[in-house]
């Protein structure tokens, strides 16, 4: 996978082209390219959007959403939780989970999710809301795309930490730009962090 198959459509939403057109949390975005696969981590206004999901989904369009969201859509629709694993043609898809250990916004027993695709031999780790939790010392990834915001989420400093255990080829800061976090909380990130990192630039078509 090259990294231009990767986009930053800003705050938690990656798009990844190439085989497969994936959106994981579509927020606020631009794009109307159609989508193949749209990933949920959870229900939270800023993650689950109906109207940007709206501008990408196609009847053909599979929906992998936590368990207790699934009766938000129509078509085909797979609701998992922690630790589920699922094979399609273009991908494989590792269920993770996705907690607050010292606030209180996504507790554990939410059951809200990360995920880990495998696209064309590469792992990509999309840690959704969370804190460092002690699952992430089992996740193997080539690239993690980390919250860095805050508040809600793990600051810089805990990404940082995040992304020593984990310890991925590249490391790329989310979640900021909009609702929590700003560019110098990425950027901080990105100096704090002893993995290979990027910021990218927010995309829009």
């Amino acid at each position: 996978m090259d990294i231009d198959d990767i986009h930053w459509l800003g705050h938690a939403c990656i798009k990844i082209t190439g085989n497969a057109v994936i959106y994981i949390d579509p927020y606020h975005i631009s794009s109307k390219e159609p989508a193949d696969f749209i990933f949920i981590t959870h229900e939270h206004y800023d993650h689950l959007s109906t109207k940007d999901i709206q501008k990408i989904r196609t009847e053909d369009t599979i929906f992998i959403v936590p368990e207790k969201n699934t009766g938000q859509f129509i078509g085909q629709v797979y609701g998992v939780k922690p630790g589920d694993h699922l094979d399609f043609q273009t991908i494989s898809v590792d269920v993770v989970p996705a907690y607050n250990v010292n606030k209180a916004y996504h507790p554990k027993d939410r059951q809200y999710v990360g995920y880990i695709l495998t696209v064309d031999d590469t792992r990509l780790y999309h840690a959704g809301d969370t804190d460092v939790i002690p699952e992430m010392s089992n996740i193997r990834a080539d690239v993690a795309f980390l919250p860095v915001g805050g508040t809600y989420t793990m600051n810089a400093q805990e990404a940082a930490e995040a992304a020593e255990i984990i310890h991925p080829k590249l490391a790329i800061p989310i979640h900021w730009g909009s609702v929590a976090g700003y560019r110098t909380d990425a950027e901080r990130f990105s100096r704090l962090s002893h993995v290979r990192s990027m910021v990218l630039e927010q995309e829009s078509e």
